[in-house]
């Protein structure tokens, strides 16, 4: 989104990152293909070595192993019946025994497990995925977030409402522009989030261009210490000019929230300067990690954020509106519990042409640097996959 918090903050690494240059970047790339061979051989290993030691059992359990007698336990007896050593169909090995089991296990992957995983990558990367993409391919069961120079492997909660939306259903335009179909039809429904950083907008030419409907920023509270609450201050101008055009809107708000009583003080900010207008999309709690370390609402916990995110929706739909979140992959896989907020809708965030993260959304952001009629320079582009106003 684009935001004094967000944006403005964030511009100075973006543009850090842009001078690493090719060769850092190719770099990375064969670290992480090798990573990625490696990984897996490993897998291939332990699995290898485990099915060998599984076999070796049941061999045990046949009755001879060795020239040795044994019960129907798999205890090693004498002639005379007597138990000499219970195994119970375990494999003893010498030191050196399992030596070669493991060394010919890991030569096994090395054979099988190598190919497999270097034709995987070959292929991935040829259809042009990162070596991030490659990755994710092999943890299906896992959402891979790259946060503070790691990446993350959360397993996926499948009580959670899973997303149901298909990448093959995407209809991507020339102009970049995502459409989501069905059974040959558009069923999405095309929308802006704007701020005072798109300055004045034509919201006739807007309509023109296809937006049925705006996200419109309200305000912010500052990431500093003091934490004041700020007006957008094009606010006014762009209920006012998008209503006027036929637009339907919601707003959105900028949280930096760090007690309930912060939390409660944001919606009330809200709801106060909604009140004369037709809000009949969603009202958004938009929580976000500043790129700043200091920033006041980095440094609360999962818990607390996920509560006054709670407290900030449940205010909203006390007073009779729709409340909805705005997270992006991070801060659903690492900042927030989504068990604990199931009931609200949300608006996701993400600047892709596939559909990976898991959980339901009804909002996708997928771009930050959209063209639209009426409106000079970059904005945020969404689809919605139902009507936002029913």
């Amino acid at each position: 989104m684009d935001r004094k918090t967000g944006k403005e903050v964030m511009s100075e690494d973006r543009q850090q990152r842009k001078t690493t240059g090719k060769r850092g970047k190719g770099m990375w790339l064969l670290a992480m293909a090798t990573c990625l061979v490696i990984l897996v051989a490993v897998m291939y290993g332990g699995l290898t070595l485990y099915t060998m030691l599984q076999e070796r059992a049941q061999e045990v359990s046949s009755n001879n192993v060795n020239g040795l007698d044994l019960d129907e336990d798999g205890n090693v007896v004498d002639e005379n019946g007597n138990v000499v050593s219970a195994v119970s169909n375990s494999v003893v090995y010498t030191q050196e025994e399992l030596d070669a089991k493991v060394a010919e296990a890991i030569l096994e992957a090395q054979d099988q497990g190598m190919e497999e995983v270097l034709d995987a990558i070959v292929e991935s990367m040829s259809e042009g995925r990162t070596p991030l993409d490659t990755v994710k391919s092999l943890f299906p069961d896992h959402i891979i977030v790259a946060s503070d120079g790691r990446y993350h492997f959360v397993p996926i909660n499948y009580d959670l409402a899973q997303n149901q939306l298909l990448t093959e259903n995407l209809n991507i335009l020339d102009s970049g522009e995502i459409q989501y179909m069905q059974e040959g039809q558009v069923i999405s429904h095309k929308g802006i989030d704007v701020s005072k950083f798109q300055g004045a907008i034509d919201w006739s030419k807007v309509a023109g261009d296809g937006v049925e409907y705006a996200f419109i920023r309200v305000g912010y509270r500052g990431w500093g210490s003091s934490g004041r609450l700020v007006e957008d201050e094009y606010f006014e101008a762009n209920m006012q000019g998008a209503l006027k055009a036929g637009i339907k809107v919601g707003v959105y708000f900028y949280s930096q929230a760090i007690t309930e009583e912060e939390a409660v003080e944001e919606a009330n900010f809200v709801l106060e300067r909604i009140e004369p207008y037709n809000v009949e999309c969603p009202v958004v709690f938009d929580v976000e990690k500043v790129s700043e370390d200091s920033a006041r609402m980095n440094q609360i916990t999962l818990e607390e954020r996920t509560y006054l995110t709670k407290v900030f929706c449940q205010t909203v739909k006390d007073a009779g509106y729709k409340p909805m979140i705005y997270h992006n992959t991070q801060m659903g896989a690492l900042m927030l519990d989504l068990t604990e907020l199931e009931e609200f809708d949300k608006w996701f965030a993400a600047y892709t042409n596939t559909l990976y993260y898991p959980y339901e959304y009804k909002v996708w952001q997928y771009s930050d640097k959209g063209r639209v009629a009426g409106i000079k320079g970059n904005v945020d582009l969404n689809i919605c996959f139902a009507p936002l106003w029913e």
